[in-house]
């Protein structure tokens, strides 16, 4: 098993930055794809993006190419989201997860989930 924390959260004005980190815990955290959720008000969760376990392959939303970067570091057991240019539309609860199938964008196919950061745009 793993256990997820998301950090870095918070209030930003539309144009503005954030990253969002997410710390993992338990097994080897290089064993498992990840990937980054997040659910509006009223929405289904989305997926945002996918990263492989090495880190060298990574699938993004529509919604967020161009703007938004996953990474990881796995001697540090973290996988970060750095978005930019933040709309008010980009304002969801914030979710990390983790798979060890690989890096897709189903929700259903990720096992291990953390609590959330919320992530508030403003316009």
């Amino acid at each position: 098993q793993v256990q997820l924390v998301e950090s870095g959260g918070g209030l930003v004005q539309a144009g503005g930055s954030l990253r969002l980190s997410c710390a993992a815990s338990g097994r080897t955290f290089s064993s498992y794809a990840m990937g980054w959720f997040r659910q509006a008000p009223g929405k289904e969760r989305e997926c945002v993006v996918a990263i492989s376990r090495s880190g060298g392959s990574t699938s993004y939303a529509d919604s967020v190419k161009g703007r938004f970067t996953c990474s990881r570091d796995n001697a540090k057991n973290t996988v970060y989201l750095k978005m930019n240019s933040l709309d008010p539309e980009d304002t969801a609860v914030y979710y990390c997860a983790a798979n060890d199938r690989g890096p897709f964008l189903a929700r259903k196919l990720y096992d291990y989930w953390g609590q959330g950061t919320q992530v508030t745009v403003s316009s």
